[in-house]
């Protein structure tokens, strides 16, 4: 029987170990992040017998570096070396359900709850002891592995005597003091970069496993195609090893012994096969004009004072429709094996994917154990769900196989859900002193927000399917869509509109979801006003700035460019964005140079204050990482389609930054140990953009408000 240790921990004879609790209890939302879904110890550690610890998160490993941080608050909180913790992450029969890894989250809700429950299990082992020894607590030292009291010494291993805690966390656990810190703030390597520079197997696309076969997908040649005919008589006659053709509905799959054939017999298949009629695309009509013509929910979404008369000054910026660019195409393995599916997949949320599948396969929730590994650049919704999805689709077709379903780079970005087309309008009054007195601002997008989470609807192949499972429409406007629209300055009247309406194109999360659109229109609109109040754009941000934080980031921010020489055809433009208004504070400057007809990123610069920092080194990362892939986002990106398809398949008719092309990069971290930690892994993007265009402004006297920045722009 599959027993998992979720099952062991609820069936497992318990520890009572008393402690007394503290005057003060909090309740259950007053416990630090992931805590409050799940407060028991042993859901986030556990103490082995050599006397290290095992640490269980369920976020996954994108490249933030959680894994390393997560340890150190761990090893912290114990008095133990990093070396002693392991890190067990995103797998449903061990780790916490923290749900998605998502909205720069990770430090604030599994670190947190993993240092409170390692305080707590610090807190309880010393207990033991005293309670052991008959000895006050405050008598005891507590030392790696073990606690002393003069000269006798007792292991966890013994006080547990082969069990664990059993406790939840709670009441007032008391943390280790900041003075002592040993590790915590302390830059710290992270193992998984060496075993990505030596090839190891680390990444999905590198897992194999004994008598795996290999699986392929047939698509249709556009969203809206049925299948018509397909005749597998030829695929069977001419490739070898064809293990099963699947086919339900429009959803094709081929299963072969080895990854050639598979690839093989999908070219073949796709050749032979016929479709419907496709959906035509909106084309022959200028995108933003096609996309303020689409039925929308609208709502007001901030509101602040009354306006009191007109405004004066308008500005429509655009942002186009993006995509993931991961650099490894989505992967999955799946098995369906004696009544039980095991996935193995880079998907964001393993929680949610185990739900989906539950609903989409009908399987008992019991049976089906997802475990995350790590993909191949994943910045949000990319195809990481519905390519594990497929897999676990053809591996309820083909039992007692394990089934590898890799998408093509063609696949990958053609079928992707992409970061929604935005259009953002502002318009504003300024006083006779230079002050904004009125603010509106008006957006149009689709959803940041079609994860599966538990609704098979969400996944590509719930299209395909016969019948096909029908998408809810939305009930709301999409936070994710209004994030960063209210702009962080005090401004006495402001009023944000939202139009979200469903686009022609898939979409979902991409990396900081709305604020890249926002943050860019605001930031840039920002510059805009400073000049028409024939104010310094660091001056005119900061008088309409009360938050000390957000003033510290600007000004350290001007004192780092402050004695750079701009030459001709070169300009440095930047913006400031509090990401979510209430996660890290950010300021970025960017220098660009105009050389013929092309416009060259010379340098960015950024300082960042995300509260508490764990790990520096893993902070500056997150910042470089964001700052490069925002540059180009901007410079370079945009989906394109044509009436029938997607027609961006490859790096040609995308193109992202090439190594030759990035720029040189300074982050600068303001550290506050005292403040909480503050998610900072999207706070960068939105900022770079406009950073960028205030740039290409100074450089070319030509404000561009349509992303990306090309060279054409500057001419038209």
């Amino acid at each position: 029987m599959h027993t998992s240790r979720r099952d062991f921990l609820k069936t497992m004879g318990t520890l009572t170990i008393g402690f007394t609790l503290p005057s003060w209890v909090p309740e259950a939302d007053e416990l630090p992040g992931s805590l409050q879904r799940d407060p028991r110890i042993r859901a986030w550690l556990e103490i082995l017998e050599n006397g290290q610890i095992r640490v269980f998160t369920g976020k996954m490993e994108l490249g933030q570096g959680i894994r390393t941080a997560v340890a150190q608050v761990a090893a912290e909180e114990l008095n133990l070396p990093l070396s002693q913790v392991e890190v067990v992450m995103a797998d449903t029969d061990r780790t916490p359900d923290e749900s998605y890894t998502a909205g720069s989250a990770s430090i604030e809700n599994s670190a947190m709850a993993v240092r409170y429950a390692a305080a707590a299990a610090r807190q309880k082992l010393l207990e033991l002891a005293a309670k052991q020894w008959r000895k006050p607590v405050e008598e005891l030292q507590f030392a790696a592995g073990t606690i002393r009291w003069k000269n006798k010494q007792i292991s966890w291993k013994e006080l547990l005597n082969g069990k664990q805690l059993q406790d939840e966390v709670r009441g007032n656990v008391a943390l280790k003091p900041k003075e002592e810190y040993q590790l915590v703030g302390k830059p710290m390597p992270r193992p998984e970069i060496n075993r990505m520079v030596r090839a190891e197997t680390w990444f999905i696309q590198d897992l194999r496993l004994p008598g795996m076969v290999h699986a392929r997908m047939v698509r249709p040649p556009s969203y809206g195609a049925r299948l018509e005919k397909l005749d597998e008589s030829n695929v069977r006659k001419q490739i070898p090893g064809i293990q099963k053709v699947v086919v339900q509905g429009s959803l094709v799959g081929v299963i072969a012994t080895e990854e050639f054939q598979a690839m093989q017999a999908q070219w073949t298949l796709q050749e032979s096969v016929r479709w419907t009629d496709v959906q035509p695309l909106p084309t022959g009509t200028a995108l933003v004009s096609y996309l303020k013509s689409l039925p929308a929910r609208i709502e007001r979404v901030h509101e602040k004072g009354q306006p009191t008369g007109p405004t004066t000054i308008k500005a429509q910026y655009f942002k186009p429709y993006l995509m993931h660019g991961s650099i490894g195409p989505s992967c999955a393995l799946a098995w369906y094996q004696k009544g039980t599916l095991r996935v193995w997949s880079h998907s964001q949320g393993v929680f949610p994917l185990r739900e989906t599948l539950h609903r989409l396969l009908k399987l008992p929730l019991d049976r089906i154990h997802v475990i995350g590994m790590a993909g191949s650049g994943c910045y949000g919704h990319n195809g990481a769900d519905d390519v594990a999805a497929e897999a676990a689709w053809l591996a309820m077709a083909y039992p007692e196989h394990p089934i590898r379903l890799q998408w093509s780079r063609d696949e990958e970005h053609a079928w992707e859900p992409y970061g929604s087309a935005m259009i953002l309008e502002a318009e504003a009054r300024l006083s006779t002193t230079g002050r904004i007195e009125q603010w509106n601002y008006t957006l149009w997008s689709d959803t940041y927000t079609a994860r599966p989470g538990g609704d098979p609807a969400n996944l590509l192949l719930a299209r395909y399917l016969d019948p096909p499972i029908p998408k809810k429409p939305a009930s709301s406007i999409n936070g994710g869509t209004i994030r960063n629209s209210e702009p962080y300055y005090r401004i006495p009247d402001v009023a944000v509109d939202a139009h979200q309406f469903e686009g022609p194109l898939r979409v979902s999360s991409l990396r900081a979801l709305g604020a890249f659109g926002n943050v860019f229109a605001i930031e840039s609109f920002m510059d805009e006003l400073a000049e028409k109040a024939e104010k310094d754009p660091f001056e005119f941000r900061i008088m309409h700035l009360e938050d000390e934080r957000a003033i510290a980031v600007l000004r350290r921010l001007q004192e780092l460019i402050q004695n750079e020489r701009i030459k001709p055809k070169e300009g440095v433009g930047i913006a400031f964005a509090r990401y979510k208004n209430t996660a890290a504070y950010c300021a970025v400057a960017a220098r660009v140079r105009i050389t013929g007809d092309q416009i060259q990123v010379m340098n960015l610069w950024s300082v960042i204050d995300a509260g508490e920092v764990i790990n520096p080194d893993g902070l500056k990362n997150q910042t470089e990482g964001g700052l490069i892939q925002a540059a180009s986002w901007t410079l370079k990106e945009q989906v394109q389609f044509d009436a029938q398809q997607i027609t961006s398949r490859d790096w040609v008719s995308y193109p992202i930054f090439r190594m030759s092309e990035i720029p040189e990069v300074e982050v600068v971290v303001i550290d506050r140990p005292q403040e909480p930690v503050l998610g900072a892994g999207e706070a960068v993007q939105g900022p770079t953009a406009a950073a960028l265009a205030n740039a290409l402004y100074r450089a070319s006297g030509k404000r561009v408000r349509d992303l990306p920045l090309v060279p054409a722009k500057l001419k038209s």
